[in-house]
């Protein structure tokens, strides 16, 4: 049977990883299959692994071994087995890594398919999974990128530019072998050699598929990876980079033609990584950092596109400045997020990102007069939601404050007109960035917020800093994120650090957000354990006020109001229905009125929902400003892995569960508990168990007694004054 697949495998200083990778290829396949092959490199390794592989190639005929004279590095070392592959289809493997049970009769099948087509995938893109040191693992953190793309079935990279969004290593395609040596290139040497073939490979490539399914296990932080590793060889980079210029310049060049707006892509992509490198504390060594920063200008000069057009925001002034060569004011922009003093003397010849920059500088100049006054012991600012308007459990504390601690008065920062004319009559406020605002930020000496306000606001020596979240957790949060990338989605820890660092009080909803806080927030503040200063309302709610939220919502009386409230899902933008609300209205029926609220973070609502006669009434009720109107509103709250949740339990009313994608949840973002073993009442994976849910009524009493058991104990109605009373002076 002819050879459809080649493994190539560079060997050089792995003793310890071998085995497992070679176990892992060749132990873990049926002995009779033998549609691959093997051909490892010996590059010189100075340890034991000439050995390792030729004691396995002695015992498996797939495995052939080639012993360099030389080291030649990985680049030279895969182009070294080159010559020696037999295979249809050849994938580059790091020796330090290995794969999942089963992969290569898996992937041997697929090929096998691929090979049968009018046209096979030049390139077959495969999922991995990232493993680190303590045993942990995490999906591909861009598989949201493919997955349902039209790689899944066979496209070329103009079809799906978001391709060059994710890792341009080796080891998650595999290549058909006529085509990659007829592209004309090659690995270079030193760090970073593969770039050199993938991003060639991508934009050549006539058909290129996406297979989802994990067949890689890359290991991550291990000591001496290049991620982790200080070198000048991290300038190997800019050689890579020419070489796939190059490709793109040459008149032969074989493939389809590369449009502007590709090219435009690939150099972004190669900015963004070379920053990366620059920006990433002990990659370059000191004495070298000044000629990177060159070497970044330099490639701008070289290979900017014709007509390109700057990113914007931030990002944007990076690169202008990184373009100029500007790494002194590079450097501060990123240490303090304001530009230097000559930046601002030549601000007509700069474009107008930097401008907007020199603004910003100005508003700072501002601020930093206005610290000079005295703090004034009698003011305190408010936020919420990144200054959207006056919520959460932030607005509870004024309320109380403005009774218990009337000499403090208290303002309210907003983003915008907009969100001021939301605001209710008579509530103080101050707009961003005008000079009340700065004034306020800057002699304030109480911060109340449920998020963090800006960096670039100084904590002054005396000032009190309340930080209330804004939920009890079922999801990771703060820096037990560190080991989900998908749902850090390149957060800066550092910057998470110093925030928490000004942080005097932070608010606990439960023991058990305190025991999770204290690890996720690691700092010096005081931990109050008092409950949610927003959970006060539903604690002391009587029939009422109930009744006059539902009367505001149109329920009438004997109608069952069903609150559905999915959370956001990282990785996946806007608003991804999980849910067909109306065919649960239609299984519902009359007696039902589904009020439907999208998470803050999406726009565009969930669309039509008109569902017919004789269905459920359905109410779009996320642009609502207040959620606790619509808890005590809703008969039935139905949610995924929202802490509305441990809000709406407060109330003793049933909760259901939708959870279809927990597992993947689970991973992607990392829980705190089982919410299938520990959940607030029925637990669904699908509409029709939804549905039967709903239709059962309070079927699961139990399971909420025990869920706010833990969850609620401090819940009495009484939060916001303990934090008022531990925070403020208060009056008698």
């Amino acid at each position: 049977m002819p050879v459809l697949l080649s493994i190539v495998l560079p060997v050089h200083g792995v003793e310890r990883y071998l085995p497992r990778c070679l176990d892992s290829i060749l132990e873990a396949t049926p002995a009779g299959e033998s549609r691959f092959e093997v051909i490892a490199v010996d590059d010189l390794s100075p340890d034991r692994c000439g050995e390792i592989l030729d004691d396995y190639a002695a015992r498996d005929r797939r495995l052939r071994v080639l012993h360099l004279p030389e080291n030649q590095g990985l680049g030279g070392a895969r182009t070294a087995a080159l010559p020696e592959v037999r295979g249809e289809y050849v994938w580059f493997v790091d020796s330090d890594d290995w794969l999942p049970d089963g992969t290569v009769s898996a992937l041997v099948d697929e090929l096998a398919q691929e090979s049968k087509r009018d046209r096979p995938a030049d390139v077959l893109l495969t999922d991995f999974v990232h493993a680190y040191p303590d045993g942990g693992t995490e999906p591909n953190p861009w598989r949201h990128v493919l997955v349902g793309s039209p790689l899944v079935e066979g496209a070329t990279v103009a079809e799906h530019p978001a391709l060059f969004r994710t890792v341009m290593s080796v080891w998650n395609k595999v290549f058909r072998r006529e085509f990659l040596t007829g592209l004309g290139v090659s690995f270079g040497r030193g760090f970073y050699e593969d770039i050199s073939v993938t991003y060639p490979a991508l934009l050549a490539a006539e058909r290129l598929r996406y297979l989802d399914r994990p067949c890689y296990f890359y290991r991550r932080g291990r000591a001496g990876a290049i991620t982790s590793t200080a070198s000048p060889k991290h300038a190997d980079a800019f050689a890579q980079y020419d070489a796939i210029f190059a490709f793109l310049d040459r008149p032969d060049r074989p493939g389809r033609p590369v449009p502007e707006s590709l090219r435009t892509l690939v150099f972004d992509r190669t900015v963004r990584q070379a920053l990366n490198v620059y920006d990433t504390p002990g990659l370059v060594p000191a004495d070298r950092r000044k000629d990177f920063f060159r070497r970044i200008s330099e490639h701008f000069t070289r290979h900017r596109p014709a007509g390109y057009r700057f990113p914007g925001g931030v990002r944007g002034v990076q690169y202008r400045l990184a373009a100029r060569g500007a790494r002194v004011a590079y450097a501060e922009l990123r240490r303090t997020g304001r530009l230097p003093r000559e930046l601002k003397r030549g601000a007509r010849a700069v474009a107008p990102a930097v401008k907007k920059g020199v603004r910003s500088s100005a508003r700072f100049t501002a601020y930093n007069a206005f610290r000079r006054l005295p703090l004034d012991e009698h003011l305190a600012v408010y936020a919420a939601y990144w200054h959207r308007g006056y919520a959460c459990s932030p607005a509870a504390i004024y309320e109380k404050a403005k009774e218990l601690a009337p000499d403090v008065r208290g303002v309210w920062v907003v983003e915008n007109r907009a969100r001021a004319a939301a605001l209710p009559a008579g509530l103080p406020y101050v707009i961003v960035n005008t000079p009340a605002y700065l004034k306020a930020m800057a002699t304030a000496k109480y911060f109340v917020n449920n998020v963090n306000f800006p960096r670039t606001m100084v904590k002054r020596p005396g000032t009190v800093h309340v930080q209330t979240q804004h939920g009890t957790p079922l999801k990771a949060m703060g820096m037990d994120l560190k080991d989900h990338p998908v749902a850090a989605d390149g957060m800066d820890f550092d910057l998470l650090q110093e925030a928490v660092d000004r942080w005097d009080f932070l608010v606990s909803s439960n023991p058990h957000t305190s025991e999770h806080f204290a690890r996720a927030f690691p700092g010096r503040y005081e931990m109050l354990d008092t409950g949610y200063p927003r959970n006060d309302r539903l604690a002391n709610a009587g029939p009422a006020e109930v009744a006059a939220m539902r009367e505001r919502f149109g329920l009438a009386p004997g109608r069952t109001a069903v609150l559905y409230a999915p959370t956001h899902r990282e990785g996946q933008g806007g608003y991804v229905p999980l849910l067909d609300v109306r065919e649960l209205a239609r299984r519902l029926g009359p007696g039902f009125t589904l009020l439907v609220r999208t998470h803050y973070f999406h726009t565009g609502g969930p669309g039509d929902l008109a569902a017919g006669e004789g269905a459920a009434e359905i109410v779009d009720v996320s642009a609502h400003p207040t959620v606790e109107d619509l808890y005590l509103a809703a008969d039935v709250l139905v949610t995924d892995y929202s802490s509305m949740m441990f809000d709406y339990a407060v109330l003793d009313r049933p909760i259901v569960v939708f959870a279809p994608d927990w597992e993947e949840y689970k991973r992607n973002r990392g829980v705190y508990f089982d919410l299938f073993a520990e959940p607030p009442g029925a637990v669904t994976v699908d509409a029709d168990g939804l549905a039967a849910a709903l239709l059962a009524g309070d079927a699961e009493p139990g399971a909420r007694a025990k869920f706010r058991e833990r969850f609620c104990p401090w819940d009495d109605g009484g939060a916001a004054e303990r934090v008022v009373r531990r925070v403020f002076p208060v009056r008698g």
